[in-house]
């Protein structure tokens, strides 16, 4: 029998628009939209669906995504359409607890909204960095940066595709360093602070105390985390693998493989872009990877599981 995995993305995929034709097609959507509108003391509609100049800061992106990424799950649970593990790209983590059954929508969207705050704080703007490699195998870059100060591997994304964080003259450093080593390309992020980086370790510290006195329930799914790339069933573990997600690099290939390991078969990303799909391609491309990023898609995904 075919088992079916959610898998939600980072950062980087926001766009003016996204989630307006659920908002405008789906009691469901709208009703999230509205609640973290009220819950954020922020308008969700103008953030998410208008071009401004808020979408694309750390502080405003993450909870953007996240009540995206729940609206469009809420149709698709309308639709009878359910996962049998979720997993979520850094900030996506959030959308894939909260859809494992461990947290209600809002509280996802205010602890998510509370995390890109401190960690846009936590680093001034401008002095973090992070830098895509491209075609270099990961025991080379390891190897690289183990004489380095300052910057870390930030995210395992696929076969060929590795992403470096930290301070951002050692990034540049580095990049020439990985350069001559024999990656394909070395390519600088668009983003505002060093994300998974020791250099966050604070406002991981800091998130772990906003969580104290927070209740997670038991999850009615597991899903899969970023920071051991292994299956979590109890909601017990939740809370000091959300802290230390912060400043730990994102194993989502190694996350993927667990997953395929599990007998799942059916991938279905949920958000703009395709950039999970793109990394399946690399990671597993017999897999079955579909797509909701549009209204039309919800129908779309139905007729094809």
């Amino acid at each position: 029998m075919s088992k079916i995995a959610f898998l939600y993305p980072g950062q980087g995929v926001q766009t003016a628009g996204m989630g307006k034709d659920f908002y405008e097609n789906s009691a469901q959507a709208r009703g999230i939209f509205d609640k973290a509108s009220e819950a954020l003391g922020l308008d969700m509609r103008e953030l998410c669906f208008e071009k401004n100049d808020k979408l694309d800061l750390t502080e405003y992106t993450q909870a953007s995504l996240v009540t995206t990424y729940l609206a469009m799950t809420a149709e698709l649970a309308d639709r009878g359409i359910e996962a049998d593990m979720t997993a979520g790209l850094s900030l996506g983590e959030y959308a894939a607890i909260r859809t494992a059954g461990a947290m209600t929508d809002m509280q996802a969207v205010k602890l998510v909204r509370k995390r890109g705050i401190l960690m846009q704080n936590t680093v001034p703007a401008g002095e973090g960095a992070m830098c895509a490699v491209l075609a270099l195998d990961e025991k080379v870059i390891e190897q690289v940066l183990e004489d380095m100060e300052d910057v870390a591997i930030a995210n395992y994304n696929c076969p060929g595709q590795i992403v470096i964080t930290g301070k951002t003259d050692q990034v540049e450093k580095a990049k020439g360093k990985l350069e001559a080593a024999g990656a394909r390309r070395c390519v600088m992020l668009n983003v505002s602070g060093p994300f998974h980086s020791p250099l966050l370790y604070r406002a991981g510290e800091e998130l772990a105390a906003e969580m104290k006195h927070m209740e997670f329930t038991a999850l009615r799914i597991p899903y899969v985390t970023n920071v051991t790339a292994k299956k979590v069933e109890d909601s017990g573990e939740i809370k000091p693998l959300l802290a230390r997600q912060v400043y730990s690099p994102v194993r989502w290939m190694q996350s993927m493989e667990t997953m395929l390991a599990e007998g799942v078969d059916t991938f279905v990303e949920i958000g703009p872009g395709r950039t999970l799909a793109g990394f399946m391609k690399k990671i597993a491309p017999e897999a079955k990877v579909l797509r909701v990023a549009k209204w039309e898609d919800a129908e779309s995904v139905k007729a094809k599981l």
